[in-house]
């Protein structure tokens, strides 16, 4: 129940994130180029949103950092496992393994560094140039998507070993849409 929970906090960030960052650059591009018609210079030049920018970029990170966390969880990740494969069972398990652990390892330490760079910044009054938001609050994507990034490829390892699979992502799939075996297969059988 717990893990469904985090699932739908995951994707619900990233999507949000997502969605707001490309309405935020829409109406940045659409104020610039307003100002340069003559009619809406007057209104259009009194808004500023230099902030945007700034905004945008923050969103973006904090994006990357919870959808990579969502990457290893969903198995969207690229990976070259064309030597694993050739592999016999009992090997591809132990070498696959100590990917995912070498992965949880990596992130752990990231999210560790990470939280003593944000703990040490909250003593300071750095804050952001244009929303003039404190920065430790800019960094805090560092170990909490980190963080969570460890605890996928945990999530990960303990289902690769009890049960021999990984996480694989299908890209013909939709949630919600149902397949039929009457359906067009390629794209000029439609």
């Amino acid at each position: 129940m717990l893990l469904r929970i985090l699932d739908r906090l995951e994707e619900i960030l990233i999507s949000t994130l997502m969605g707001a960052a490309t309405v935020l650059i829409f109406l940045a591009v659409v104020h610039r180029f307003g100002t340069g018609i003559p009619f809406l210079y007057p209104y259009l030049i009194q808004i500023h949103i230099a902030w945007t920018q700034e905004l945008c970029i923050y969103m973006f990170i904090w994006m990357a950092k919870f959808g990579a966390a969502y990457g290893v969880r969903t198995g969207i990740h690229v990976g070259v496992d064309v030597l694993i494969n050739r592999l016999n069972d009992r090997w591809r398990k132990r070498t696959v393994l100590f990917g995912l652990m070498g992965g949880a390892l990596f992130t752990a330490i990231v999210g560790t560094m990470g939280a003593k760079f944000v703990i040490e910044l909250m003593s300071t009054d750095q804050t952001s140039p244009d929303l003039e938001i404190p920065s430790w609050i800019v960094y805090a994507c560092i170990p909490l998507g980190s963080y969570l990034m460890c605890f996928r490829f945990l999530q990960v390892v303990w289902t690769y070993w009890w049960t021999d699979e990984l996480p694989h992502h299908d890209a013909t799939h939709v949630d919600g849409v149902e397949t039929s075996k009457n359906a067009p297969i390629a794209l000029g059988e439609a």
